[in-house]
């Protein structure tokens, strides 16, 4: 195996594994808000946030566009996070071989 490659990461596949991961973890959100009574819903993302308060900003109605939207745009914003990293990984490496 040529190790001038083996430190390269796909910045197209850790973008979309990041964007998935993402999805997972939003699909949970909603999963959790579904299938939760809203008190212990605000309890339990209120332990995630160490502390802070979100009981006045959590919304258990929301419509399916908006849901839908909210997917979209957090697979977008995991796939640039990951793209970003292994862009950030690939030049890293680059100049610690030069």
């Amino acid at each position: 195996m040529n190790t001038a490659t083996t430190n390269i990461i796909s910045p197209r596949r850790l973008g979309i594994a990041f964007g998935l991961t993402a999805v997972v973890f939003r699909l949970g959100c909603l999963l959790t808000l579904s299938v939760v009574p809203h008190e212990k819903a605000v309890a339990f993302f209120n332990s995630l946030l160490h502390g802070v308060d979100i009981g006045p900003i959590l919304r258990a109605n929301i419509r399916l566009t908006e849901e839908l939207l909210g997917i979209v745009s957090i697979f977008v914003l995991g796939w640039f996070a990951g793209a970003m990293i292994a862009g950030f990984y690939n030049l890293a490496a680059r100049i610690g071989r030069g």
